[in-house]
């Protein structure tokens, strides 16, 4: 059984995270929080927490943890200064954490275009955070798997998929099956050491991740 650390776990797709390894026999997640008060969440759930603000100290939350599942976000609307104190500067410590405490891998939840975010206007601040985060773990030493999926829907999922380094298309995906992805990219040999954009599809995820992770 190993320790998912999930950062993020009180955001939409963090919750269907915790919820999607809390029914696995394999995994056993630990959801970090902010706040004390959030706690309870978690305990009306059976899932253990721990307490840790991205924007603060985090170096104390890796204790005996197997891999991370990074989650969180200030949310693309939020103005420049807190996504780079989170998505950004938050990301990279809890990296660092992570690569002190020699996690296994590091899973992280990026978003599309963020290889080129001038082409997105509107979301341009929230992409180079995004890229600064990604570029940091790539180049961390880590194992890792970067996911970086289209516009996010709460539609229900259909755990079918289309993946690729550069899908070249714009599109959305749901909630439940980027959780799914994230969930699916904690096995050791799948998309190890990979980064690739995710949309919804034809392909069943576990199909499609094995295909990419073999390319």
């Amino acid at each position: 059984m190993e320790n998912i650390l999930i950062a993020g776990a009180t955001g939409a797709t963090g919750k269907r995270v915790i919820e999607i390894l809390n029914n696995s026999e394999s995994f056993n997640p630990l959801a970090l929080i902010r706040k004390e008060e959030q706690r309870q969440i978690f305990d009306d759930m059976e899932v253990e927490s721990v307490l840790g603000d991205l924007e603060g100290d985090v170096s104390h939350v890796m204790k005996g943890i197997d891999k991370v599942i990074f989650a969180a976000g200030s949310g693309s609307k939020t103005g420049p200064d807190k996504t780079i104190a989170v998505d950004q500067e938050g990301a990279k410590k809890l990296i660092d954490a992570a690569k002190k405490a020699k996690v296994k891998k590091f899973i992280m939840l990026s978003a599309m275009n963020t290889d080129n975010p001038s082409a997105v206007p509107e979301l341009e601040h929230y992409l180079k955070a995004k890229k600064e985060a990604d570029d940091y773990l790539r180049e961390s030493g880590l194992p890792f798997t970067i996911v970086q999926p289209g516009r996010l829907s709460d539609d229900l999922g259909l755990a079918k998929v289309k993946v690729a380094e550069k899908l070249n298309e714009r599109g959305e995906i749901s909630r439940d099956d980027v959780a799914f992805i994230l969930v699916m990219s904690l096995a050791d040999p799948l998309v190890k050491n990979m980064s690739f954009e995710a949309l919804e599809g034809d392909e069943p995820i576990k199909s499609a991740l094995i295909e990419i992770s073999n390319l």
